[in-house]
């Protein structure tokens, strides 16, 4: 359960995710320097078929994906595809970098609201299987943005 004072409080992280220009290069680099195999790629479904919106837009923008297992908490990497996405804002804006942080959460709705009780606004969110994924804007104060899944959707962001 989370507070709106501290909405991230008890919440478990779940990954660190990292844009990127070319995921089949940087899931290379990455498996070399953790001395582990090299990742499969996997490739999201279109914006249109998750209802995803970006900034309160409809989007079809998709991202390539590749994931390390860092025992409990996963390294994400993340190429964008497409249209306007927070994927590709983030890599044009500030090149291969740390894009978010996950954290899995029981209530969407109820830790997005403690969010925005610290100006973090929400920027794209979508449908992840019968869960769902919202990414939060918290550039400014945190320096990263805060992304936030949910296995069983309670209702939609």
């Amino acid at each position: 359960m989370t507070t709106s004072s501290s909405p991230l409080k008890g919440l478990a992280l779940a990954q660190v995710a990292i844009g990127v220009h070319d995921i089949d290069a940087a899931r290379r680099r990455w498996a070399a320097v953790l001395g582990v195999d090299v990742p499969e790629i996997v490739e999201v479904e279109a914006g249109s078929r998750v209802r995803m919106t970006y900034r309160g837009l409809p989007s079809d923008a998709w991202a390539k994906l590749a994931f390390f297992d860092l025992g409990g908490v996963s390294l994400e990497l993340v190429e964008p595809v497409g249209d306007d996405s927070a994927w590709k804002d983030g890599l044009d804006r500030n090149g291969e970098s740390i894009h978010h942080i996950a954290f899995w959460t029981d209530n969407m709705v109820e830790t997005a609201a403690g969010l925005g009780d610290h100006d973090v606004e929400l920027i794209q969110r979508g449908d992840m299987g019968e869960g769902q994924y919202a990414y939060f804007d918290a550039t400014g104060p945190l320096g990263c943005v805060i992304e936030l899944l949910e296995h069983g959707r309670s209702q939609d962001i």
